[in-house]
């Protein structure tokens, strides 16, 4: 009951609270950046599909903590929970600096999310921890496509995106120390469209 009202407590808070960082937002201070309307429209919607990534992050984390009976693992999957926390705020606040607003979906997105942890999490530690691997790869790879997408002079939103970048990849490598497996071809393709149609909607809406 105590793992079911967290929980729900860790939705509640995804969703309706405001995020705050453990660790400061990365910055540039020598680079100022200066962006014209195109430009913050365009950073705007980038930064609108990250944010729901970090909900995203938080429902996986969250229900993959809820689903393994090992103590360890539980505590593995919470510290990167509490990790994800920082670019949920990061994100937050920088579509606030944008003047933009977060995804309507963003109660769906952690939903379905959660519901994919949970799957993942009773498939055993192993594959949990590879679902992971994958996941963390998928999101290491689109951001890098982001700042290769973001303006050149939004200095604020590239420094997020990089450091949130080696994040992932960190969180990937974790995984994959604890004890990973490898998931199969055809889950790892099922992952990125997924993702495709989330970013794709993410986007916009």
């Amino acid at each position: 009951m105590d793992s079911l009202l967290n929980a729900a407590d860790s939705a509640l808070r995804t969703l309706f609270a405001h995020p705050r960082a453990a660790m400061a937002c990365p910055t540039v201070a020598e680079q100022a950046t200066q962006l014209d309307a195109a430009q913050t429209r365009a950073a705007a919607s980038l930064m609108r599909v990250n944010h729901v990534g970090e909900i995203c992050a938080q429902a996986l984390y969250t229900a993959q903590a809820l689903s393994t009976s090992n103590p360890a693992l539980r505590a593995h999957f919470t510290r990167a929970c509490i990790e994800e926390t920082d670019h949920l705020a990061w994100t937050a606040q920088r579509l606030k600096e944008l003047n933009a607003r977060p995804s309507l979906l963003n109660p769906f997105w952690y939903a379905g999310a959660f519901g994919l942890g949970l799957i993942a999490g009773r498939l055993g530690d192993a594959v949990s921890l590879g679902f992971v691997v994958e996941t963390e790869a998928q999101v290491g790879a689109h951001l890098q496509s982001h700042l290769e997408r973001l303006p050149e002079s939004d200095h604020a939103s590239r420094a997020i995106v990089a450091q949130m970048r080696d994040d992932e990849l960190r969180h990937a490598q974790d995984a994959t120390d604890a004890g990973a497996v490898e998931l199969p071809q055809a889950v790892k393709n099922l992952m990125r469209g997924a993702a495709k149609v989330m970013t794709t909607v993410a986007h916009r809406i």
